[in-house]
């Protein structure tokens, strides 16, 4: 098996989370605030944006996307693996929950968060998605952006969405998997402790993104990997998505 296929699909997830997540922060200095391959619909979405935005619209677009699936307005807002805070900064600026709480296991992008994305309302903490340092019914919304295929323990993760999730609470949620990790994931998320509520492929729209957009992650990388491998991978993420691969998918639970 190859190294990019464990990453997806094995626990060796759980030494790349720990150690490379790190490195990326420790290299990417500010450039880097959107971890994610992007979203873009036919026609394009043509979402607004602030001009600052404008260099990561395809990032804001998957994060737009996915929080707007309920209202947001006034809710307690948690996001699981907020990375470096560029979506947790746009979705509080424009969706006006009343708090954004932005957890992630990577210490040093927490405080990057901290020293970066200074909004009201919005705050930063470290900790372990799959043992969230919340009581129980804390949030109205939580969110988990491409991150959860580098949880070692999936099922516990979403035990742990609903118990910090009030009654009516929502998990707006979109990942990836792929090859035989595809099975597991759909049976992990049958057995879920929540209502699923929509569910939706968007294989198409990522795809959409990767070739339109070099996305900042591929930049940073550029630093430390060869430029053709850069390439490589960028049209590599492209096939898998078109030929179906990969699955990347979007949900909406309920927490009843």
């Amino acid at each position: 098996m190859s190294l990019k296929n464990r990453l997806v699909t094995t626990p060796y997830v759980k030494f790349f989370a720990k150690h490379y997540y790190p490195f990326i922060t420790r290299i990417s200095g500010d450039d880097l605030v959107f971890m994610n391959w992007g979203y873009e619909e036919d026609p394009p979405m043509a979402l607004p944006l602030e001009v600052s935005d404008e260099p990561n619209r395809f990032p804001i677009q998957l994060y737009h996307r996915t929080a707007t699936q309920v209202d947001l307005k006034g809710k307690k807002v948690l996001e699981v693996s907020c990375g470096h805070g560029g979506g947790a900064s746009y979705l509080v600026r424009t969706l006006g929950p009343a708090s954004y709480t932005g957890l992630d296991l990577n210490a040093a992008g927490v405080d990057s968060c901290r020293k970066r994305h200074q909004l009201r309302g919005l705050d930063f903490v470290q900790g372990n998605a799959e043992s969230l340092p919340f009581p129980d019914q804390s949030f109205d919304a939580v969110i988990n952006i491409e991150a959860s295929h580098c949880y070692p323990q999936f099922p516990r993760f979403l035990a742990e969405v609903a118990r910090v999730l009030r009654p009516g609470g929502h998990f707006l949620y979109a990942d990836v998997r792929q090859g035989d990790g595809v099975a597991k994931w759909n049976e992990d998320l049958g057995d879920a402790p929540m209502r699923l509520i929509s569910e939706k492929v968007i294989n198409g729209e990522v795809a959409r993104a990767v070739e339109k957009n070099v996305p900042q992650l591929f930049k940073m990388m550029s630093r430390v990997t060869p430029a053709f491998f850069v390439d490589k991978l960028k049209g590599e993420l492209g096939r898998k998505l078109s030929n179906g691969k990969f699955s990347y998918r979007m949900y909406c639970f309920a927490n009843e």
